[in-house]
């Protein structure tokens, strides 16, 4: 009997302590992605795509080290966000220090490289670059251009975006080449989203919710009852009412 309830102690107890390193885990988890977000914004707002080489140097640095102190409850949380903190620091006098001085960018970052010069192909730097013809016609591609021979200049950008311009007989004409008299162009704005008005948006196209609440009554439209409303700055509008169910 003495070793029946021994052993049920020793089960509780090990269960207890498993339910704790749960519970610590989720806590370091939810601690340690509050970083990486804060890190991540304080490093700017890009995407995966735009980083350039010591910005993904980081952000995959970051990752990694998050990692260690959410798998080992063992290790303090500190030995986990001090180097996370430390590189983004980095990160922030590296970019300090690229707007300040242009050759420590071209060392950091390098530099743009013309492969496509005034419609011939610099087949040197496509070597330099480790880029065959099939790669430089995928990229291409994306920017819908499907023959090199349309193409008068491509720039391989440092984020390793392609940036292409047609040839002028390649490029589709617009309003000025014509001749033609187009309206000016207006952003529509989502003023009211699920029954919450937005203040940006009013902002954005320089209205206030006095107007749109002159609307909605014309309408016959409680603002709760809106799904999506947008507006521009020529008080032009479209209301979307929520399905009743």
């Amino acid at each position: 009997m003495y070793n029946f309830w021994g052993l049920e102690n020793n089960t509780s107890k090990i269960k207890y302590k498993v339910v704790c390193k749960m519970v610590i885990s989720l806590i370091r988890t939810i601690l340690l992605y509050i970083v990486i977000i804060l890190a991540i914004k304080i490093m700017g707002k890009r995407q995966i795509s735009d980083l350039q080489t010591s910005e993904l140097v980081v952000t995959l640095m970051v990752s990694n080290i998050a990692t260690i102190p959410m798998q080992n409850t063992a290790q303090p949380l500190l030995s986990g966000v001090i180097p996370i903190l430390v590189l983004i620091c980095c990160e922030v006098l590296v970019s300090i220090g690229m707007l300040k001085n242009s050759k420590f960018r071209k060392m950091i970052c390098g530099k743009p490289v013309v492969i496509i010069d005034d419609g011939e192909v610099q087949q040197d730097e496509l070597k330099n670059l480790r880029l065959t013809v099939e790669d430089l016609c995928q990229q291409l591609r994306q920017v819908d251009v499907f023959s090199i021979e349309d193409v008068a200049f491509a720039i391989m950008e440092t984020n390793g975006k392609l940036s292409v311009l047609k040839k002028s007989e390649k490029q589709p004409p617009d309003a000025s080449t014509l001749g033609v008299v187009v309206p000016e162009a207006v952003i529509d704005t989502v003023v009211i989203s699920d029954g919450e008005f937005s203040d940006f948006s009013l902002s954005l196209c320089g209205l206030g919710q006095e107007w749109v609440m002159d609307i909605l009554k014309k309408e016959k439209i409680k603002p709760e009852d809106v799904f999506i409303m947008t507006a521009n700055k020529n008080k032009e509008y479209n209301v979307i009412k929520k399905e009743m169910n």
